[in-house]
């Protein structure tokens, strides 16, 4: 009487025979809607109130990271092929034989690997006649008449060889060895599985089942290595520096960061979609900069992690109004946000942490994040953000979330949530605009265009491993940033949303404007002016513009310059 011909009679796999509804849902993101199925079938069956006049918002956000021609889906699918087409490749690496050295340990540290990668990437068949073919390198290169080709992510793996006493203890021999591990990995990898490789010295790029993986080997030395010096005296002097910091990042704290949060997802199954939501919503608002991918992840996990005085979100669209709220309300100024990853974080510890924090707060970043192997530095945050851009992320956060409240008990009319993730521009002083055909990830924008462009893929082709390599991580909107940030680092800030943003957004720093002694190493991009007996440099903004334009030739639509806003 209650479920009227949704009801059928079924038999199950241990032998009973009862009856059952049952509701479709192929994938992740359908299934959260079955809640919505079984409202509307009742409300139309006892009540004839049709499906048209009721409103579901319990969904409404995750339209945001929808991905999927065919399925609709919000990422959980896809990242589960990546881990698989991993484990595979894990698989056989660990049985390669022919190495001098073996391998110890083989780990993901990419986003995709624990499932929190924005739009994880999907196994591409690639059209050869959108390329051309570079004949010393055997790869496809992009043509410049053709628009962007598709962005091939890498996915990171950190391969641990076994450590020797035939390791050299210098610093250039090891990435010579490093080298050649990855030359010897190609070739055992194209013998034995046909995969298409191509070493670097740097790290060993395989293309498999339509995927890119960037294999990295470590040695578990290095770093320290890289710390050690030998003076003009002779004395071996161990000091900090970036490079062995960058290096332990990538080789070590990823990689185990990647793996908790894997478990994470195991525990809580829309933990990644919230993850998703968060990240795509920093991106959106041009944040992403300034909390990291990694970062922003810890932050969700504490959500998961200590939900009081709520219970752990159990749909990805709480999770993300639960991230806003922690953003825009918690005390960063004097707490630290403690993550208890794997629950191995004592109550002593706990105080622990609060005391080294308070002792230290002044030289610690403004944002800390605590964890069981990281309790005193905040690595995560160690650069970014800056208390400025930490107090604007607070400030849109809170904005965002009042929105989005009012959006979803406001069910009088249809809403647009998506008014969250459309960033204020009237508050950066030069836009620089982007042609569209040159954005690969132009169709992950917030308001993607009706028109993608072709990117050199074949629609619902069957992904290969052999056959020529594309050219993989290259976006020239990234490169172009990093010429502008390397460049005009120390007059402008520079903002783009990384997913299909066609804006790139400057902001000026106060320094800019004033002018300053005349030095022959601070000419660039500043012009000269006598006051008296007085010489002076002020910065040459037209030619600063002029710049913009240069550096991002055929990539560079146009540049707006709001000079109405510029404080001289």
């Amino acid at each position: 009487q209650l479920w009227g011909p949704r009801s059928e009679l079924r038999r199950f796999q241990d032998g009973a025979i009862t009856e059952a509804v049952l509701w479709e849902g192929k994938s992740m993101y359908q299934k959260r809607l079955v809640p919505k199925q079984i409202i509307t079938h009742l409300l139309q069956l006892h009540a004839e109130i049709p499906e048209s006049s009721v409103r579901f918002v319990g969904a409404l956000v995750d339209d945001v990271v929808k991905m999927g021609r065919e399925v609709p889906s919000t990422g959980e699918e896809e990242s589960l092929v990546v881990v698989q087409s991993y484990d595979d490749l894990s698989r056989k690496l660990w049985k390669l034989e022919g190495l001098p050295l073996s391998i110890t340990a083989v780990q993901g540290a990419h986003p995709a690997l624990r499932y929190t990668q924005v739009f994880p990437p999907e196994p591409l068949k690639l059209d050869h006649s959108f390329f051309d073919r570079d004949k010393i390198s055997r790869s496809l290169v992009p043509k410049d008449v053709k628009p962007c080709p598709q962005y091939i992510t890498p996915i990171t793996v950190i391969c641990h060889m076994e450590g020797s006493g035939k390791w050299p203890h210098d610093r250039l021999a090891i990435r010579h060895i490093r080298a050649a591990f990855h030359i010897s990995l190609a070739e055992l990898l194209k013998k034995d599985h046909n995969y298409t490789c191509r070493p670097c010295p740097t790290h060993l790029d395989v293309w498999k089942n339509g995927l890119a993986f960037r294999i990295q080997v470590a040695y578990h030395r290095e770093p320290q290595v890289l710390r050690e010096r030998v003076t003009a005296e002779g004395l071996l002097v161990v000091r900090d520096n970036e490079e062995a910091q960058a290096l332990e990042m990538a080789t070590i704290h990823k990689p185990l960061l990647t793996s908790m949060l894997h478990g994470l997802q195991q525990q809580h199954p829309c933990f990644g979609a919230v993850c998703r939501l968060a990240k795509r919503w920093l991106a959106a608002q041009l944040f992403s900069d300034e909390i990291t991918e990694d970062a922003a992840d810890l932050l969700v996990a504490s959500l998961f992690l200590q939900p009081a005085p709520f219970t752990a979100p159990g749909s990805p669209q709480v999770g993300f109004l639960r991230f806003l709220h922690l953003l825009s309300s918690f005390d960063w100024r004097n707490n630290p946000l403690v993550v208890n990853l794997n629950n191995q974080l004592t109550a002593a510890d706990y105080i622990e942490i609060k005391n080294d924090f308070m002792a230290s707060r002044d030289s610690l970043p403004v944002m800390f994040l605590a964890t069981p192997k990281d309790k005193k530095l905040s690595l995560w945050t160690r650069r970014a953000p800056s208390i400025q851009m930490l107090q604007r992320v607070m400030m849109v956060a809170a904005e965002s979330l009042k929105v989005l409240e009012c959006q979803l008990m406001d069910g009088s009319q249809m809403q647009d949530v998506r008014v969250v993730m459309r960033p204020p521009l009237e508050a950066y002083d030069v836009l620089i605009h982007l042609n569209p055909n040159q954005v690969p990830l132009l169709g992950q924008a917030v308001d993607p265009p009706a028109v993608t462009f072709n990117r050199g893929v074949v629609p619902n082709g069957a992904p290969q491993s052999g056959g020529p390599l594309p050219v993989i991580d290259y976006n020239p909107v990234t490169l172009y940033l990093m010429e502008l940030r390397e460049a005009f680092g120390d007059l402008a800030l520079f903002f783009c949303d990384p997913y299909g943003g066609t804006v790139i957004s400057v902001l000026w720093k106060p320094k800019t404007f004033v002018s300053a002694p005349f030095k022959t190493s601070q000419i660039t991009a500043r012009t000269v002016e006598v006051t008296g007996e007085e010489v002076k440099t002020i910065p040459n903004f037209g030619a600063i513009l002029e710049d913009f334009r240069v550096l991002g030739k055929g990539l560079v639509k146009s540049v707006e310059a709001k000079t109405e806003k510029w404080a001289f």
